[in-house]
């Protein structure tokens, strides 16, 4: 428990304080190296993190500090228990977050038609109207300002005492990052776990790009059923209900439940739309509701995921109507009139919706008023519109939707992972199991790291075979780079070229990260230290998307799963105990409260919080910290006036040896809690045991400790006191770095973060001596504040009544009792429980 350190003569300053001790370690730690990955250690020695690259675009809000805290105290404490720990830290700055600060930011909106400006410069002032850029200086202007953000999320990170290894920093965008992730997708697509398919695909229309199923999110938004007149064969009314009745030239089926009775003559025959007259089938499944509308509903394409669904399992016809800017295409679908369609052509969906109901009104096709309804309809979790289904063409990674193997595999490996809290898994687990479809990696946007492909044109200028680049090219842009074996001259000309133009979605790099952070393919030697990783730490919105998608990449890849355990963190709740919403901004940002409270004070408040639990900002919990680490200063400023006296085997009297016995336990207790990835229990039991030390014990021997009893005595409580504080600021560290840090520093040499975690030794000494001492001094301390009289007032009488083994017991501590009260006589007599009665000294 109490190994030993190089010591010095205690410096103990005159005035201790925990403001400033941010600014005065966090430089130190950085040039002495204590956090700096030793890559000469073997895996079994290492410790490897997948720490969740941090989206820089905008400004840190509680809920970062909140979960890299947890993460960063299972680092720290790793690091005392020998493992060499690999830390990285990630900036995940491509994506769409970084597109929309950069355009309100700078003012500017990419035009990929433009030609690159080398002296391209954003207006000084953004006025109203975006200034247009190529899609190269739009690129720049992305990493420019990523660029400035993570220095200032950087800043934070410091001050918050992150113990990342900061020379291990990568970008989502970074070339070597482009490299493994050009790399891994090329590798996908040699193997045929890569395609390109022509399908329906979730489209916003305010970003124009393809949404993955992962990104989707449902808002409950309002609506109306409008009851439409289709026609039968006979020409009798059949009555078709729909929210969506623009998109009636798109109808390409009428479905009704296959137990619905009132619909059975229908089914196998057709029926005529109204307004256009096209002929569609009535055609029964089980996903129709026979409750909701008229119980016929009209199948679109496409107007949700269940016309998608619909349309495959039925193997219906197409008619698109909807285009990428989420307008009605300019031609008539196939089927349709084009004088019936024309007034439609160009419009937006509202106003086609607007138009088609005054269409059907005057045809006498809408029975009654629309009836309003609230239903959910699918956004992108980043947009704020309602989501479209176009057909296009994208990229495709199996995931497990389509391949039965490659799902039980996946659903294999999440049985196989270590989760924290374990009922987190359910979540892996249905997601996997609803999969309706392959992962869509391809977006169309700008500031992403491009997929890796041309396509050869024919004479005719179609594209044909894809072209990819040599493996020692890597990484390549297809819109400025030129495949093997062209020259640029032949760029877009029949018999040429064609670059894609597409980036991957940012997922697409994330789910790399292990790879990314370990250097595969780049640096084997360092790889093969650090993977498997040992925990993956991330929040429990993004199961779906960052670890499942990075399973996925690891089993495709390495055929392991990439991690042994994975922490779950809850989300911040604001005040009110809501998830925080920067919509009804309640986002509470990190820099007022570190200033006012200090670091550790925010940690400690961060870290009694369990895995997986929604967490308050709580400033009376930061104030508790603060107190804390306040504490902790002055009692080891006490402590160490007696010199360096510390080593256990000085500890002779009763009550030391009862002190040292319960440490070992609190020691054990919280060991066994970090290695169930429990650090709040950790905490618990650390801080429960400093209070006791200071409110009892260290009030209870302090006589003792001056002299009072002679040298024997006061080199048994000095040399206790001493090795408790030794072992209790290792406890302490990963929670409170800097306070720890600065008391250490005091009195040893090195950084307490690189000393070694307390063992629990065993300790002749009886911890039910510590509580029954605990409960005598605090029935003293009672009497004397009722009876409205100093602490250091005497005790004319104390008398202790109990069983034989509790008065055995309290002789032994007896004398510490004498003292610490102040008592002038001690009687003692049988009774059936412990009862405690103190006669107060009266001054004359």
């Amino acid at each position: 428990m109490n190994p030993t350190f190089p010591a010095k003569s205690p410096h103990i300053p005159d005035k201790v304080g925990v403001d400033g001790l941010e600014g005065k370690w966090a430089p130190v730690w950085e040039s002495s190296g204590i956090h700096r990955f030793d890559r000469t250690k073997t895996r079994d020695e290492v410790y490897a993190i997948d720490t969740p690259p941090l989206t820089a675009s905008g400004s840190l809000h509680i809920g970062h500090v909140f979960s890299y805290t947890h993460t960063d105290v299972v680092a720290r404490h790793q690091r005392m228990r020998g493992r060499e720990v690999f830390y990285p830290i990630g900036w995940d700055d491509n994506g769409l977050p970084t597109e929309r600060r950069v355009q309100n930011h700078f003012g500017v909106r990419c035009e990929p038609s433009l030609p690159y400006d080398p002296g391209f410069r954003p207006p000084e002032r953004p006025g109203r109207t975006a200034v247009a850029c190529s899609r190269r200086n739009f690129v720049e202007l992305c990493q420019q300002l990523s660029e400035s953000d993570e220095k200032v999320f950087e800043d934070v990170w410091r001050r918050i005492g992150l113990s990342v290894d900061w020379a291990t920093a990568y970008q989502t965008i970074g070339a070597d990052t482009r490299v493994v992730s050009q790399r891994a997708f090329l590798r996908n697509l040699a193997r045929g776990e890569a395609y390109r398919a022509e399908a329906p695909t979730l489209w916003d229309v305010t970003f124009r790009t393809a949404v993955a199923q992962a990104e989707l999110e449902d808002r409950e938004r309002p609506g109306a059923f409008h009851d439409l007149v289709f026609r039968d064969g006979d020409g009798a009314e059949v009555i078709v209900s729909t929210t969506r009745p623009e998109l009636l030239p798109a109808c390409v089926a009428v479905v009704a439940h296959p137990e619905d009775e009132r619909f059975a003559p229908l089914f196998g025959k057709t029926v005529r739309t109204p307004v256009f007259g096209v002929e569609v089938p009535v055609l029964a499944h089980h996903l129709a509701d026979p409750a909701k509308g008229s119980g016929l509903a009209m199948v679109c394409t496409f107007g949700d995921t269940t016309d998608v669904t619909w349309w495959r399992a039925l193997r219906l016809d197409t008619r698109p109507v909807l285009g990428r800017d989420g307008r009605f295409l300019a031609e008539a679908p196939p089927g349709v009139a084009p004088e019936t369609y024309a007034p439609l052509a160009g419009l937006t969906v509202h106003t086609g919706r607007q138009v088609l109901v005054g269409l059907l009104r005057d045809a006498g096709a809408l029975r009654g008023e629309p009836r309003p309804v609230t239903h959910a309809v699918k956004f992108y979790e980043k947009g704020d519109k309602p989501l479209e289904i176009v057909t296009s063409r994208q990229w495709y990674l199996t995931n497990g939707a389509r391949d039965e193997d490659l799902r039980a595999r996946l659903l294999a490996r999440g049985r196989e992972l270590r989760w924290v809290p374990e009922h987190m898994r359910i979540r892996y687990e249905s997601w996997v199991e609803g999969l309706t479809g392959d992962w869509l990696l391809s977006r169309q946007r700008f500031f992403g790291v491009p997929i890796p492909v041309w396509y050869a044109l024919d004479d005719h200028g179609e594209r044909g075979e894809v072209l990819v680049p040599a493996d020692d090219a890597l990484p390549v842009d297809p819109s400025t780079d030129v495949p093997p074996g062209y020259s640029e001259g032949q760029r877009g000309v029949p018999g040429g070229f064609a670059g894609e133009t597409d980036v991957m979605d940012t997922w697409a790099t994330s789910s790399l990260t292990p790879q990314i952070a370990g250097r595969w393919s780049l640096d084997e030697d360092l790889f093969t230290r650090v993977f498997p990783y040992d925990l993956r730490p991330q929040a429990h919105e993004i199961i779906r998307t960052w670890l499942f998608s990075t399973t996925v990449r690891a089993e495709l890849e390495q055929d392991v799963l990439p991690w042994r355990a994975a922490v779950i963190s809850g989300w911040v709740l604001d005040p009110d105990r809501k998830k925080m919403s920067k919509s009804r901004g309640t986002v509470v940002t990190p820099a007022d409260l570190l200033a006012r409270f200090g670091a550790d004070a925010v940690r400690y408040w961060a870290a009694s919080a369990r895995p997986g639990v929604d967490t308050a900002v709580d400033e009376g919990q930061m104030k508790v910290g603060r107190r804390l680490a306040t504490k902790l200063l002055n009692a080891s400023r006490f402590v160490l006036g007696f010199g360096v006296a510390d080593g256990a085997a000085g500890a002779t009297e009763p009550l030391d040896l009862a002190l040292l016995a319960e440490l070992s336990t609190v020691v054990t207790t919280a060991t066994a809690a970090f290695d169930e990835l429990d650090h709040a229990r950790a905490l618990q039991v650390t801080e429960t045991f400093f209070w006791t030390f200071c409110d009892d014990y260290v009030e209870l021997v302090k006589g003792r400790a001056y002299g009072d009893r002679g040298d024997a005595g006061a080199r048994s409580a000095r040399s206790t006191l001493a090795t408790a504080l030794s072992v209790v600021l290792r406890l302490f560290a990963p929670f409170l770095p800097f306070t720890t840090e600065e008391v250490w520093s005091w009195w040893r040499e090195g950084s307490v973060h690189r000393a070694p975690w307390p063992s629990a030794d065993t300790t002749p000494g009886e911890p039910g001596l510590l509580t029954l001492a605990g409960r005598v001094i605090g029935a003293v301390r009672r009497a004397k504040t009722e009876a409205r009289v100093s602490m250091r007032s005497g005790v004319a009488l104390l008398t202790v009544a109990g069983p034989a083994g509790d008065l055995g017991r309290f002789r032994l501590i007896e004398p510490d009792i004498r003292t610490a009260g102040v008592i002038a006589e001690v009687a003692t007599r049988d009774g059936a429980e412990l009862a405690v009665e103190v006669t107060v000294s009266r001054p004359d």
